[in-house]
């Protein structure tokens, strides 16, 4: 008789989501089922609004990273109007980007991420969180955590208006800049975000790197899987959050294709399974094989680690002696252990930290030619950012008003629902076996095998064609089911 355990609610990720395992008559894993069962539908119900309001509504999308999709569409607004921001816009857009990426890295990686390294997988599940981390390691770096999200949401809001949902992005650029005394207030901020991150990355090192097991644990198969790579890059091929082209390499680290925002639905399709209301992205021109990694699968990855192993370097000097670092202790490019991807999450911290001063120092960050008129006709465009969580792509179609008729959204983790679901198989697979018994910690090991992602389900999902199947259970007093109602 097949058995079944099922993790639900899976924990500390953003959204909602369940693992189904099926044991054979043997006791081993027969299948694993990564299931999202919430629909957001933002696609469908952003038709009909003008196009300079999609920065202000998908950013509601997600109270994590409301700045990655005020970002994707506000570039794509920019697209549909046919309209280049000035330089300073570009500038201040990509200062409040990079702040927020600061946040968002930090706290994967002590809250979300960190615990399962810090505390152990093992650990009891009242410790293994970010409270259990900050006994062990010590209050002085809860506050440094504290500070870094402080820091990052002042930026944010000084920019983009508001600690969270920024609504100052328009079509051609943005509604207000920066003074001078704000300016200096942000480089401050940033230079001490550049020692956070180095901070970070010694932690790293000491616990986890300094840790064999963990070393082992990261290294070993049970998380590792070869797929495509996905990652925004520059014209020198590093790494960039908020303009470029779109790069992906194949298993073997060479380029596949580079390809500008506009030209993504060349490359890019989206497979439907009736189990579940997220789609999985593939490479169009390898073709979707099923879940199954290699060169001949178009499942590819988009990650941290898959932005390092997508660039030839990163674009600021400290960040860059650390992504050598990283591929001189993993044994080369490609990185394919997918545990790597969170020392990746840190190494990236570090690089938007470097790059919050670069622009915070730039000359023209005040200048106060912060927005460009649009004057043609709105159509069509694309934008496309790096979202921490992989890359993310707004595409609107619009009448001749600026009138939403159609839009598409490939959000970061959906790219990831394939090499997700085969890292959660994976891992099922090698640790639930014939004979042993299932314990807690050993489930909490196979949700590390989606954690390393950083996913968010509340962005990923959205609408798929047909009717949304709604089932509502009637119980009695005693629990008991006495009529199921579905439509």
């Amino acid at each position: 008789m097949t058995q079944r355990i099922s993790i639900d609610p899976i924990t500390r990720l953003e959204g909602h989501g369940k693992i189904e395992i099926f044991l054979n008559d043997e006791g081993d894993v027969a299948n694993t089922y990564f299931q999202i069962p919430e629909l957001r539908g933002f696609e469908r119900f952003c038709v009909g609004r003008p196009v300079e309001e999609m920065p202000l509504l998908t950013n509601r999308i997600c109270g994590v990273c409301p700045e990655a999709h005020h970002m994707a569409a506000a570039k794509a607004a920019d697209a549909v109007y046919h309209i280049d921001p000035p330089r300073t816009a570009k500038m201040l857009r990509e200062l409040l980007y990079s702040a927020f990426y600061v946040t968002d890295h930090a706290t994967h990686f002590y809250a979300l991420g960190g615990p399962d390294f810090v505390m152990g997988p093992d650990a009891p599940v009242a410790e293994r969180n970010i409270l259990g981390v900050i006994h062990k390691v010590g209050l002085e770096i809860g506050g440094k955590v504290i500070q870094a999200r402080k820091a990052g949401h002042t930026v944010v809001e000084m920019i983009g208006g508001r600690k969270v949902h920024p609504c100052t992005s328009i079509p051609g650029g943005l509604t207000k800049g920066i003074t001078e005394e704000q300016r200096k207030e942000i480089e401050a901020m940033g230079r001490w975000a550049v020692e956070f991150g180095q901070f970070s990355l010694k932690l790293f090192s000491d616990i986890v790197l300094g840790n064999k097991a963990y070393v082992d644990l990261i290294l070993g198969d049970i998380y590792t899987h070869h797929t495509y790579y996905m990652g925004m890059v520059d014209e020198h091929n590093k790494i960039n959050f908020y303009d470029g082209k779109v790069r992906v390499v194949d298993p073997d680290g060479k380029e596949f294709v580079k390809y500008a925002p506009k030209d993504y639905a060349e490359h890019i399709a989206e497979h439907v399974e009736p189990w579940t209301y997220l789609k999985f992205p593939y490479l169009k021109k390898v073709g979707w094989k099923g879940f199954v990694d290699g060169k001949d699968s178009g499942i590819y990855c988009a990650t941290p680690l898959s932005r390092l192993n997508a660039a030839d370097g990163m674009a600021t000097p400290l960040a860059q002696a650390e992504y050598e670092k990283f591929y001189k202790t993993l044994g080369g490019k490609p990185v394919h252990q997918r545990l790597a991807t969170h020392w990746a999450r840190l190494i990236e911290l570090l690089y938007a930290a470097e790059r919050w001063v670069e622009l915070a120092t730039d000359p023209e960050i005040t200048l106060p030619n912060f927005h460009a008129i649009p004057t043609e006709k709105p159509t069509e465009g694309v934008g496309i950012v790096e979202a921490p969580r992989g890359t993310l792509t707004h595409h609107y179609w619009t009448d001749e008003r600026g009138v939403l008729t159609k839009a598409n959204l490939i959000v970061g983790t959906t790219n990831n629902y394939a090499p997700i679901s085969m890292s959660i198989n994976k891992a099922a697979r090698s640790l639930i076996t014939r004979g042993k018994v299932v314990t807690e910690p050993m489930l909490n090991m196979v949700e590390m095998a989606f954690r390393s992602y950083d996913p968010c389900f509340g962005c990923a999902t959205h609408s798929l064609p047909g009717q949304m199947p709604l089932e509502v259970t009637i119980r009695d007093s005693k629990g008991e089911a006495i009529e199921v109602l579905r439509r």
